[in-house]
């Protein structure tokens, strides 16, 4: 906001002339006073009024930062706050208690692209044409990639449309500098990066997922500065390297206002190769898939949990979200330190619902189903001062309505021509309005499921049903035969959805136009 100040007038100094000044007024012609007269001094006591009075002005008209983080698997009970495990997470759980937690917060897609594509377009995967996994399927069988073989493989020719608005494109032209550090997954064509996506500083992986400490993908390197594959940090602990970056982002990007995306790693199973991974066999009839090197996590972390959980998958998974919680504690405190808390929206939330994680309930299901414990997440907002503090709401919110938030709160111009499918959610956090979201819809190949108010319908091969989410959160009762009806109506409302989005402007890589 631009203020005007008017200039006061300035009083007569005794050792200067009074004259008549232009149209009736006064001026003042020197008579030689000096920096140690009385006007001298108070002429620069103004200026440095003046001068502070301009900085505050320019310091309460700067847009906010926005910090942007996202989980990798991360169930919808794996947070301190929730209290329902021994996961430790006291960073976001003060987060959550200076600001808001959502309980009723969904992803587009229960896995990691075509849900992250949505966080960065705004739209429904079917929409921006990203709504399956850009991966190489083939290492589920325990085949390792050549560098000529991966060049034209799914992870390097595959990845979201360039035609598509990123958060990157709609914020930078707002005057931010953008950011992304951590797990891109867009795909690792050239085209495809950041860098050529709106933003203007990128260190993380483009694919699916990474060794935690080589950074290779079941042996490919895969760790990006920039355009470019870097080898440099090989050894060192990506969830401690993300923070290193984000670090560094926010120290570069000085007095201008900043939007950062962070998506870690954490807590995803590490994508290599047990060490005693067979080769596999030339011609042999069955593949078998072998098995997986788990989550990675310092030793330190996961010694943490090893007098409370069983299972060695569990203290390691459990070590990985706290280790990725500190991370986020010592960005946190830097923002504090340096005077912009107050002025950074933080939001942060998971990408699906939790694998490996001991389950998800109350929540059926988990990461892949189309059953709560697959698409709804864990949420937290913080803006000190901008949003309440201790508030928990159930309103119904999806990860569509980023974008829309985001821009609004920059004032950036968004483009008609682009069909968002959300809105501006801060009023929603705020108490002052209900969610104008009544319904959302999902579908990842044959599977399907819907959500009008509090009932839900799903049709997928590993079940389905009408479920009514106000008295059965955990999807246990299934209500299609008493109310044939409603589950009708509820497929008809998918079908119109799904009609919408074959009616829409084809965007790549899998829609055949």
């Amino acid at each position: 906001m631009k203020s005007e100040l008017r200039k006061p007038k300035a009083e007569p100094n005794p050792n200067s002339e009074v004259r008549s000044g232009p149209r009736g007024g006064f001026g003042i012609r020197d008579s030689g006073f000096g920096h140690g007269s009385a006007f001298g001094f108070r002429l620069s006591v103004f200026v440095l009024v003046l001068a502070s009075m301009v900085f505050v002005i320019e310091a309460a008209a700067r847009p906010p930062n926005i910090l942007l983080i996202v989980s990798d698997d991360q169930g919808y009970p794996d947070l301190g706050c929730i209290g329902t495990k021994p996961v430790l997470t006291p960073t976001l759980d003060r987060l959550a208690a200076e600001g808001v937690r959502a309980t009723s917060y969904y992803v587009t897609w229960p896995a990691c692209t075509p849900s992250r594509g949505s966080v960065l377009t705004g739209r429904y995967p079917q929409r921006n044409g990203l709504y399956d996994m850009v991966r190489n399927d083939l290492v589920n069988y325990g085949h390792r990639y050549g560098a000529e073989e991966y060049a034209v493989s799914p992870e390097m020719t595959l990845g979201l449309d360039p035609r598509e608005l990123t958060l990157g494109d709609v914020l930078k032209k707002a005057g931010y500098r953008t950011g992304v550090v951590g797990k891109w997954d867009m795909g690792q064509a050239k085209r495809y990066l950041p860098l050529q996506r709106g933003f203007d500083f990128f260190y993380g992986h483009g694919n699916n997922g990474i060794d935690y400490y080589t950074h290779e993908r079941y042996g490919v390197p895969s760790l990006f500065r920039g355009n470019e594959r870097t080898e440099a940090d090989k050894g060192t602990y990506a969830t401690d390297l993300f923070k290193r970056e984000a670090l560094r982002f926010i120290r570069e990007s000085g007095d201008k206002p900043w939007f950062l995306y962070l998506p870690f790693n954490a807590p995803h199973g590490a994508s290599s190769f047990a060490k005693d991974t067979p080769e596999p066999k030339t011609g042999a009839k069955t593949a078998k898939r072998p098995p997986g090197e788990g989550v990675q996590v310092p030793e330190k972390y996961a010694a943490l949990y090893r007098d409370k959980v069983k299972e060695e998958r569990l203290a390691r998974y459990f070590g990985a979200v706290t280790c990725m919680d500190e991370a986020i504690g010592e960005i946190v405190a830097h923002l504090k330190q340096q005077g912009q808390g107050e002025n950074t929206l933080i939001i942060f939330h998971s990408d699906n619902g939790g694998s490996g994680n001991g389950g998800n309930a109350p929540l059926r299901g988990g990461k892949s189903t189309m059953f709560e414990g697959g698409l709804r997440s864990p949420f937290i907002a913080w803006w000190p001062g901008k949003l309440p503090a201790g508030k928990v709401t159930d309103e119904f919110l999806t990860a569509l309505e980023l974008l829309p938030t985001f821009a609004a709160i920059a004032g950036a111009k968004l483009d008609p021509k682009v069909k968002l499918d959300g809105f501006d959610l801060l009023p929603v956090l705020r108490g002052e309005k209900k969610s104008p979201r009544t319904e959302m819809f999902w579908q990842r190949r044959g599977d399907q499921a819907a959500r009008v108010g509090n009932w839900k319908w799903v049709s997928s091969a590993r079940g389905g049903g009408l479920y009514d989410l106000s008295t059965d959160l955990g999807e246990e009762r299934d209500l299609a035969k008493e109310k044939p009806d409603l589950a009708a109506r509820l497929k008809a409302r998918f079908d119109a959805w799904r009609a919408e989005m074959d009616a829409s402007e084809p965007r790549g890589p899998f829609r055949d136009y």
